[in-house]
Formats: C-alpha cells, sequence, structure tokens
C-alpha cells in the first residue's frame, strides 16, 4: 500500500484527521452503536468536481442492468415455490461502470489505494488489512442513476461498504435499510423478515448523505436499496469495495447482475 501524493487534495483532513487515534476512536464508536456511519464534507469540492467531471463523460460507457435478482444475489431455487424469498425477483436498474473503466490518474485510485486511508478503514472496521476485490470489476465502482433507475432491495456479500455521493437528484435517490435482518455467518437467512420488507410491512430506516460525505455501512446482514431518483439530474455514487480477507471476488450471478459480464 501506497501513500497517495494527492491525498491531502482530495481529504479534508482539517475536518477528518484520518491520522489522529482520538478522531478515529470516536468515529469507530459511532460506527459499532448504529452500523452506519456518514463523514460530512470528508472529500474536498476539488475531487468531487474532478471525479463527476470524469464520470459523465462516462455514463453512456455505463451497464445498465435489465436483469431481476432474489436478495440475496444468488441463483433462484427449484426446490422453493415463486413466492419464497429465494425466488422472489428484485429490480435494479441503476447503471455503472466498472473499475477496469475508472481511468488509472483518477482521484478514486488516489483514494483507494493510499495507505493511509486503507489504516483509517482498518482502524473503524475493527479489521488487520482490507484487500481489494479478486476480480477485475468490483474493487472501484462508480453507479449512475437518471430518471427512474433504482437500486433494489438486497444483502451485500461483503460484511461493509464504503461509498461517497458525487452528484445528488433533485429528487428521490433515497438509500433506505432494515438492520440486522440475517445472520450470515450462522446462516440464517431470516425469510419471513424478508418478506415483511419486500410486502411494506416493516418500514425501512433512511440514510441522509450528500456530495462528497463518506459513507460506511455494514449492508452483509442489513436489507437496503436505493429508491427510483426523480428529476433530469442523475444521482452519481462512487463505491470503493474492499474485503477483509484476500482472494474474495463477487460470484458469477451477482457479477452478471450488475456487470453484465464476468470479466
Amino acid at each position: 500500500m501506497n501513500s497517495g501524493s494527492h491525498i491531502d487534495k482530495w481529504i479534508d483532513q482539517k475536518r477528518h484527521p484520518i491520522d489522529d487515534v482520538g478522531y478515529r476512536r470516536d468515529q469507530t464508536k459511532k460506527f459499532d452503536a448504529a452500523g452506519a456511519l456518514v463523514l460530512a464534507g470528508f472529500f474536498t469540492g476539488e475531487f468531487v468536481t474532478s471525479v463527476v467531471d470524469q464520470s459523465a463523460q462516462r455514463e453512456a460507457d455505463a451497464f445498465f442492468a435489465h436483469s431481476t435478482h432474489n436478495v440475496y444475489l444468488t441463483e433462484p431455487s427449484p426446490d422453493m415455490t415463486q413466492d419464497h424469498p429465494l425466488n422472489r425477483q428484485i429490480l435494479s436498474s441503476k447503471g455503472l461502470i466498472a473499475d477496469d473503466q475508472i481511468p488509472r490518474e483518477s482521484p478514486l485510485r488516489d483514494v483507494y489505494e493510499d495507505s493511509a486511508f486503507q489504516d483509517f478503514l482498518c482502524s473503524l472496521l475493527n479489521v488487520r488489512n482490507i484487500f481489494p476485490y479478486d476480480d477485475d470489476l468490483s474493487s472501484i465502482n462508480v453507479h449512475f442513476a437518471p430518471e427512474g433507475r433504482e437500486l433494489g432491495w438486497h444483502f451485500d456479500n461483503s460484511s461493509f461498504a464504503v461509498t461517497t455521493l458525487l452528484q445528488a437528484p433533485e429528487s428521490g435517490g433515497i438509500f433506505q435499510y432494515v438492520p440486522n435482518v440475517r445472520d450470515a455467518d450462522s446462516g440464517e437467512m431470516a425469510f419471513d423478515r424478508v418478506d415483511a420488507v419486500l410486502d411494506e410491512r416493516e418500514d425501512p430506516s433512511e440514510l441522509s448523505f450528500h456530495p462528497g460525505d463518506l459513507v460506511l455501512f455494514r449492508g452483509r446482514n442489513a436489507l437496503h436499496r436505493v429508491t427510483p431518483t426523480r428529476g433530469s439530474v442523475t444521482r452519481i455514487l462512487a463505491v470503493f469495495a474492499y474485503n477483509d480477507q484476500p482472494g474474495i471476488g463477487l460470484s458469477t450471478s451477482a457479477l452478471e447482475t450488475f456487470y453484465g459480464r464476468i470479466n
């Protein structure tokens, strides 16, 4: 891990001194208590402007999913009924450009690969190391949600997500979540609670954030989605995807669903 030469230009370290032990301790307590953390104004205006300018030019190259998936991002189960959570199909229609489409000189790479930023994340996540995804597509992504596009209900494969909003829509595009729905480590799939959320019998919480905020979220056991975007402004979000173990990549099913390809 090498510290990027531009990191001080991209992160507002006066507001967010990522090397400071006390600051790290305070933010870790907040994250552990809530399972979500929003660090307002973490990235500088120059970072946001630069990435939006680069990304907007690539929206035409984005893959927009037209397929559906279950909330577990697994193949359907022929042994279950069609209305079983393993077979209930959810629409995700937002588009994205994958890691192999992110320019080498992008500020996103400066941040993703920076040792100080990675050490900061390790501290918040209480892990020894973090690793990029073991595929060519998943480590850094930029998501696009123009009018009517959405990210459907799902659980993450990894235990945590690190994102930043780059451009807010006029309305919609709301991040909704239901914490502690399942226990993936024990194999508890929580079919009844998943049905309750999908049937709108259980109300979700909402997480509010703005362009330049750094957002950490534990999504492996929390069911979550982004509601459809409304208006003429495309919602743009960057994802810094890591794992706490080496050699982990997305499943073939997830790759095909979200990227339309497996390599």
